[in-house]
This record gives structure tokens, sequence and C-alpha cells, in this order.
């Protein structure tokens, strides 16, 4: 039986050249997966959802008719790929699922998902624990914001790609365990959540899957105090601040969705309707596990 190939392993070339190639061959043009029993797709949507996740990390999908309740839609239809340890947060509802919409959190941080500021450049749970990354993510629209909420969406592999092809020594600078830190969470002078360290990018303990944690905010983010780190930080936050043509940008509609494996996405500011019960409302949800078949 043939090795398994090694394309995340810094000294592995011909591998990694092996696997760039297809990766490359195939810029993301994922189509809308209609669904219209998420509990129970039929075999022919699970097969498409799963393909466009193995080729681009993230398969965009479509309720026909959205339902009224989304929550146990998207998790019936995560459990079909696997996702079924799902990650609690401050703001989440107890089944695990957090319905993003402008309010009040009642915490002392103004968490931007929860306001109409654009968000920037990042993966869900860049500050958890490295016992509890978030691996598997879906992203649901319930209602569209009246102007913008427009998501950007990058495949971290391709982010790997362009940063090995300029400096391998980035990559490998991005792999330390200690490349860049998440302060403490504080709320009412209690600390909720300690600081997290850890790498921007891991591998899994077979080489198959690589993992990303970033967030491309100033303020919260500690990089490690050195020269190489610091230069594949800049080239990082340069190649998504670009026109990179894997970069996908779209403006979700009722009823439609993105399952990954918590891909580099980003969201625009927006402004909502006049009328409350117009206003913009996501749910999201996040797991421990990786998209599978």
């Amino acid at each position: 039986m043939a090795e398994p190939l090694r394309p995340f392993d810094p000294d592995a070339d011909a591998d990694y050249q092996a696997w760039r190639r297809r990766k490359l061959a195939d810029p993301p043009q994922p189509a809308f997966i209609e669904i219209e029993d998420p509990e129970a797709p039929d075999p022919s949507q699970r097969e498409r959802l799963a393909r466009d996740c193995a080729r681009y990390n993230f398969a965009l999908f479509r309720f026909t008719p959205p339902p009224a309740d989304p929550q146990p839609a998207l998790k019936g239809l995560g459990a079909h790929f696997g996702l079924s340890h799902i990650d609690a947060n401050l703001c989440a509802k107890d089944s695990g699922l957090t319905e993003i919409t402008v309010k009040d959190t009642g915490t002392d941080n103004h968490y931007i998902p929860y306001t109409n500021r654009p968000i920037g450049w990042h993966t869900d749970g860049y500050y958890n624990d490295m016992a509890h990354q978030i691996h598997g993510m879906m992203l649901y629209c319930h209602q569209p914001a009246h102007e913008g909420g427009v998501n950007q969406l990058m495949d971290h592999h391709i982010a790997y790609i362009r940063l090995r092809d300029q400096n391998p020594g980035w990559i490998r600078a991005l792999m330390a365990p200690d490349a860049f830190t998440i302060p403490p969470n504080i709320e009412g002078g209690v600390e909720i959540r300690p600081a997290t360290v850890g790498p921007v990018f891991s591998v899994s303990p077979d080489g198959t899957r690589l993992h990303m944690r970033y967030s491309a905010r100033q303020r919260n983010v500690i990089w490690k105090d050195d020269p190489l780190t610091r230069e594949a930080a800049a080239a990082l936050l340069e190649l998504l601040n670009g026109d990179d043509p894997f970069i996908l940008q779209l403006k979700l509609a009722a009823g439609e969705g993105v399952l990954s494996n918590n891909v580099l996405h980003t969201r625009s500011g927006f402004t909502d309707a006049p009328d409350p019960a117009l206003k913009r409302v996501m749910f999201r949800a996040r797991y421990h596990d990786p998209v599978t078949r």
C-alpha cells in the first residue's frame, strides 16, 4: 500500500507539490445545493456537499423551503457529516446554536458579531484552548440584512499554499506552539477564559488535515516576538486584504448557508431594515468535529 501524502510537512516538498497542483487547479465555484429535507437529504445531495467540502473545505446549501425554525434542520444536516460535538459559547442558547443578530449580549464586552460592524478575517473559535478547537462550522441566513452583511470565504489550504510558496520558513514559524496568544477574557473582573497560546497552522496526528486558528484583529492578538513570525503575520494579512482569485464573496439569502471546515471568513458592515421584524438574523453552529462524509 502506498504511503499517504504528507503535504503539510514543511520537509516533504514532493508531496506538497503534488497536493498543491490539485488544489490550485480548482478555483472555488460551488453552486448552492438545494435540500428539501435537511434531516434526511437524499444521497446525491449528501454526495455533492461532501465533494465540495473535500474540494474547497466548504460547501453552499439552500433549504427549500426555508424552515420556520432552522435549528433542528441545521443540527440534522450536520449530523449527516459527522458534526455532533457542538461548541457552546457565552452567547449561545442551550442548543449550542448561536443566533447572531444585533442585540445586547448582557456581557461587559461588546462582541462584534452581535453588532452591525464589519468583522475582519478570522476562523471561528480562535480563542479556544487547543483541546477544544473548532474544526467544523455552519453559518445559516434566516433573514438577510437590508443592506450589506456580505461574507468573504477563503479556504485556509490556499492561505497555507500562498505563504509556503513565498517562504517555507513562514510556515514553520506559524506552526510553532507559541505563534500567537489571545489574552484572557475578563467579565465583571473575573477571568472567564484564560489566555490561549497556540499555533496558526496545525496538522492532525495522521497528517491528513490542516487546521488554522487566526484573527486579523490587532488589539486582541499577541504575536510571538520573533522576526520570522512577524514577517509571516504581515504576509498573511496582506494576502487576505488582497484580491486573490480564491477569495469567494457572497451575500447569503434567507434559507442559504455554508457548511465548512472552519475556513477563513469575514463579514462586511450592514444596515438593518427599519422594521425590527426584518432585522438580520443568522445562525451559527460550531463543532469540534471536522466535516466527514
